[in-house]
């Protein structure tokens, strides 16, 4: 820009400098006619001079300019330099920054996939274990569909809640009656009440049909009509088989394995409780046999007691008579602490005076030529204490 300006000058003192010469020639022409020749000489020479003047100062200009231009690239090379250490050393941070940010991001995708990877494990886990339940309900469905497997759950079910509630003594599994029958399970009660037969019934088949929701409205009424009826035949055959006279209780129980089934007879059949109470059936589920068993447990167990009370009786007589050695033996002992504590205010007493009589001889000033023997005249005569 610069060089560009004095170009600009340049040319602008060229075109003055020709038309001041254009005027010059003129008025020489005009007026000095004779002196043409010299005044051109002379003319020439100052015009030499001029442009060498000229050129000397375009020539100091352009080094002056040329030196500003790179005095401003310099300082425009240092700026650009600070720039770029600037930008270098903010795209450093940010370069760091980021850095820690994926590396974070990367650690929580790690944490959150290895989570994922345990939690899968244990849905795996928890899928097998389903699948084996799986397994085990279908081998459930078909241990239940056979009527014989049915008796034998209900059996089982009912030995281990009588195992785990009464002694060994009390009962017994498959126990013959006097007429022949066998039943699941006798509880041997004291009197009144005696002996006490519980059966296991199974009243699966109709019930199932009675609940599938894919059966018709006339299939499940009839299963619960059939359902009905076995109910009310397993009633009459526990009352025939398992209530007898002068052997048995008035009563027997008739244990059904299934809460469901024991729900739906309570809930929705009343005339088949009222059959059985009529019949003294006292149907249970194993629920309600546990409060069966804990009150026959709580029977035995206050009989027991009664059985014992004279050795109870026994043991608190024998408990009496020492208690009351050991009452004669602490009014002896109390006797005693007391005459001791007497001795011991006598001691005390005696401990004082002899105390003030060593106080007294203490304070004694004896006389010249005198004796002190009338001032112990007391304690010599054996002055009692």
């Amino acid at each position: 820009m610069a060089l560009a300006a004095l170009g600009t000058l340049y040319i602008v003192l060229e075109r003055r400098l020709a038309g001041q010469q254009r005027a010059l020639l003129k008025d020489l022409h005009a007026g000095l006619g004779a002196q043409g020749d010299r005044m051109h000489g002379a003319l020439a020479h100052t015009r030499e001079a001029v442009l060498d003047a000229l050129y000397r100062t375009l020539a100091e200009q352009g080094k002056t300019g040329q030196e500003l231009i790179q005095n401003q690239l310099r300082t425009i090379v240092t700026v650009l330099e600070q720039v770029q250490k600037s930008a270098d050393a903010r795209l450093d941070q940010i370069s760091g920054r980021v850095s820690e940010r994926l590396e974070e991001g990367f650690k929580k995708t790690n944490d959150t996939f290895a989570h994922v990877m345990a939690r899968l494990a244990v849905i795996d886990e928890a899928q097998k274990k389903i699948d084996g339940l799986t397994t085990n309900v279908v081998s459930l469905q078909e241990l239940l569909g056979d009527k014989r497997s049915r008796g034998a759950f209900g059996e089982v079910q009912l030995e281990v809640l009588v195992r785990n509630i009464l002694p060994a003594h009390s009962y017994a599994m498959q126990h013959t009656l006097s007429n022949g029958t066998r039943v699941d399970c006798a509880l041997f009660l004291p009197s009144p009440t005696g002996t006490v037969g519980i059966d296991s019934k199974f009243p699966l088949e109709n019930y199932v049909r009675m609940i599938d929701r894919n059966a018709s409205d006339v299939e499940r009424a009839a299963a619960a009509r059939q359902f009905k009826l076995d109910v009310r035949k397993h009633i009459d055959a526990i009352a025939d088989k398992y209530i007898l006279p002068n052997e048995t209780s008035d009563g027997a129980v008739m244990f059904v394995p299934a809460e469901a089934v024991f729900a739906e007879i309570h809930g929705s059949h009343q005339d088949l409780i009222e059959h059985a109470l009529r019949r003294r059936v006292w149907v249970v589920s194993p629920t309600t046999m546990m409060a069966v068993l804990n009150t026959a447990f709580a029977v035995l167990k206050d009989v027991e007691t009664r059985r014992q009370v004279h050795i109870i009786q026994e043991a608190l007589g024998k408990l009496g008579r020492e208690f009351q050695r050991f009452d004669e033996r602490m009014k002896k002992l109390a006797d005693h602490i007391r005459l001791a504590g007497t001795d011991v205010d006598d001691l005390r007493t005696t401990s004082r005076k002899i105390s003030a009589r060593f106080d007294e001889i203490e304070r004694v000033e004896l006389e010249p030529g005198r004796a002190a023997q009338p001032q112990l005249g007391g304690l010599a005569a054996g002055e009692e204490g």
